[in-house]
């Protein structure tokens, strides 16, 4: 029964009432007047005729209730529909006008209302134009932080005392990507997020310990205190892990002293993946102690051999011995020191990571080096416009200045030409110049394998180690035409990987899934009574969505991708994602792709439920999971509970029923309608991620409408959307 039906059956079942009231009084009072033989007659006029009069009755009710129903929508289902439809508008700044129904006084009401917001609108605009006029400054020193924060090579990453994660850079993100274990889907936002505890990737008790002696150190009035500590990830990563304190406002108090200090409040800790660098550390041991240990053996017979042949009168046979033990222990000494440099040599190649570089920033560089430091005129030359480069610029640049400054001095080369372009996935970095017509070519390849020269400095690189480091190669060509004739050294670089982007959005008009509440959502468990009296803005929230090949999961169907969304502090975290596509191991019928768009080849060779479903575990954990139409989807995992280990006890809360709750007399709650009101873009419909974040930002504007209707916990939440329509019918 939709709102306010019930209202109309009240108001006819008493119009229906009062008539039958009337024609028993009417009856009584003629009873009362009329003489016996008068009321005979009427009886008898009446006779077998009472029927038509209870039918008369009976339909006369049918046009009382249109009248009513008429009457109601008019002048109480159109207010209250003006009323939710101004609190979604006064919550949210959404352009679109208000619909008006019902009386003229109802659209005059409405057009009050537009005006006053328009007011609010203009106040409110005012408004940002001071506040942001006042905090300019403070969003410079904010943009600088974050701009310092993005590119500093350690993972930074801010906790309070509790350790829960404020705040943390790309570095961190990436650095904790690679530290997972899980899926690709969860990219380390398990381990790593804003509300998440910083102990479920590093160890509690040494953490505990560093931030005990930084608590000390500032105890005793230590300007900069600070602790660090290695430990081991589960991954079997080795980190090291700096900490300092972030300390509160200094106090402001009458009789506090001037260098007193203000109390911790959290921590900051710069983490830093040493794992490559203790192997490399450890085998640059290894072959030291090989070196010494080997050497102090060899030196000790090659001196003992030196000072047996100083003696006149050695016999020749011996003098042959020892003279062989020198040369052999020289040749041994020598192995382990080629053997020793041929390991620095691979340390200081994998020092400087590769970056993207945009080819025309290369080629100016490259150009303005080779003039400064040799004196050649560079000229450049881009074939393709906007290439993009993975490399180590620092040691290229000081590759091509090695190659053109041995032109310039074997080959008396004056002039230079950079040029790049691509072909078959490779970048191809050509030096060249004219040689002289007169004499032959003198480059020669071999300059690759030689040290690095520049100027008088001479590095422990080559061109040909440098370019083993980019996966590249080198070789000489010559181009021949009735103009010119040119000679190059190809350089063959790496081109950068496109960055990752989402997908277009598209909006696909199909129909939402049916509304399933064959599963029971308001259970308790001990994480629900112990979340139940936590205020709904302040708890962490995990609003995912899945696709299935089918609408039947305890029938065989299987999910075929589960994307996810976090919420913390009321606001959506769209950078912690899991969107993870599954291969359900089962055809995908046909009739099923064009609503999801996800065929059989996309799924090929993809993870399977029991690798996803216990990483999307570990990135809800201590979450509330939220979902749209909320039974379906954890019908799909509750029927993977045996097979993954995996149980998901969370509370769960359903837009669907919140609303419900909020917006009782609109006639849908499809998630596109809901995001209609709000005035949101669902991008990427019924893709798991897509809708996963539209239904995250239609909670976050759910929650301050619940608390108009006084709804503020999880507990009365969950109780509220027991108690609605849509959580009563079972399909």
């Amino acid at each position: 029964m939709k709102p306010f039906d019930w209202l109309l059956a009240v108001g006819v079942a008493i119009v229906g009432a009062i008539c039958l009231v009337w024609l028993g009084i009417a009856g009584v009072l003629l009873w009362a007047v009329l003489d016996p033989q008068d009321w005979e007659t009427v009886i008898a006029a009446l006779g077998g005729k009472g029927g038509l009069l209870l039918f008369l009755w009976a339909g006369s009710l049918l046009p009382t209730a249109a009248a009513l129903r008429y009457l109601i929508t008019r002048y109480i289902r159109a207010p209250a529909r003006l009323v939710e439809d101004a609190r979604v508008r006064l919550d949210s700044d959404i352009p679109a006008p208000i619909r008006t129904h019902g009386s003229r006084e109802c659209r005059q009401l409405a057009g009050v209302i537009e005006q006053l917001l328009a007011r609010r609108q203009e106040l409110k605009s005012e408004m940002d134009v001071r506040v942001r006029e006042a905090s300019r400054q403070t969003e410079m020193e904010k943009s600088r932080l974050a701009a310092l924060m993005s590119e500093l090579t350690k993972s930074v990453v801010v906790c309070n005392l509790d350790g829960r994660i404020l705040l943390y850079n790309n570095r961190a993100r990436i650095q904790f990507r690679r530290l997972s274990r899980a899926p690709g889907g969860a990219g380390g936002a398990e381990l790593l997020g804003l509300g998440r505890s910083i102990y479920t990737a590093l160890d509690r008790r040494l953490v505990n310990h560093a931030l005990e002696n930084v608590q000390r150190r500032l105890r005793r009035g230590a300007n900069a205190p600070s602790a660090q500590f290695v430990t081991t990830t589960l991954s079997g990563k080795l980190l090291r892990v700096q900490m300092t304190p972030v300390r509160g406002v200094a106090p402001d108090e009458p009789g506090a002293s001037a260098g007193q200090s203000a109390e911790m409040t959290g921590f900051v800790l710069l983490i830093e993946n040493i794992t490559d660098e203790m192997q490399t550390d450890s085998e640059k041991d290894r072959i030291l102690t090989s070196l010494t240990e080997g050497s102090r053996a060899a030196l000790a017979n090659t001196r003992a051999a030196i000072e047996v042949l100083e003696y006149p009168d050695v016999e020749e046979s011996m003098r042959e011995r020892l003279l062989g033990v020198i040369r052999e222990e020289v040749q041994g000494l020598s192995d382990r020191i080629a053997k020793l440099q041929q390991s620095s040599s691979h340390a200081l190649r994998s020092r400087w990571p590769l970056e993207d570089m945009l080819a025309s920033d290369l080629l100016e560089a490259g150009s303005r080096r080779i003039e400064s430091e040799l004196g050649l005129h560079a000229d450049r030359e881009e074939e393709t416009d906007g290439i993009w480069l993975k490399v180590e610029s620092f040691t290229l640049l000081q590759a091509l200045v090695h190659l053109a400054g041995r032109l310039k001095d074997d080959c008396g080369v004056r002039a230079v030409t950079l040029r790049l372009g691509q072909a078959e996935g490779r970048a191809r970095l050509d030096l060249m110049w004219t040689p002289d017509r007169d004499e032959p070519n003198k480059a020669e390849l071999g300059w690759d394998r030689e040290p690095i020269r520049i100027g008088s400095e001479t590095l422990s690189l080559t061109v040909h180690d440098v370019l083993d480091r980019h996966d590249g190669e080198c070789w000489i060509e010559q181009e021949v035409d009735d103009q010119r004739h040119r000679c190059f050294f190809r350089l063959l670089l790496p081109l950068a990987a496109p960055q990752e982007e989402l997908p277009t959005a598209t909006f696909v008009r199909h129909e939402s899934r049916p509304e399933y509440y064959d599963f029971d959502l308001f259970k308790s468990t001990a994480q629900t009574r112990s979340l139940d009296d936590c205020p709904l803005g302040d708890l962490a929230y995990t609003v995912f969505d899945t696709e299935t090949t089918g609408l039947n999961p305890a029938g065989g169907d299987e999910i075929i991708q589960i994307g996810a969304v976090r919420i913390v502090n009321g606001k959506v975290l769209k950078q912690e994602y899991f969107d993870q596509l599954v291969d359900p191991r089962r055809i995908i019928t046909p009739a099923s792709i064009p609503i999801h768009g996800i065929t059989p080849d996309m799924v090929k060779g993809q993870p399977t439920i029991d690798e996803v479903l216990p990483a999307f575990h570990s990135f809800c954990e201590d979450t509330v999971l939220v979902a749209h139409n909320a039974a379906f989807d954890m019908r799909c995992l509750e029927v993977k509970e045996k097979q993954t280990g995996v149980k998901f006890d969370q509370p769960v809360l359903d837009t669907l029923l919140l609303s419900a709750l909020v917006h009782e007399n609109q006639e849908s709650h499809r998630l596109e309608a809901i995001a209609e009101r709000f005035g949101l873009t669902i991008i990427g419909r019924h893709t798991a991620i897509g809708d996963a974040m539209v239904t995250a930002e239609i909670l976050v504007k759910l929650i301050p409408l619940l608390a108009d209707k006084g709804i503020h916990t999880l507990a009365e939440a969950r109780q509220a959307a027991q108690q609605t329509l849509y959580a009563r019918i079972n399909y």
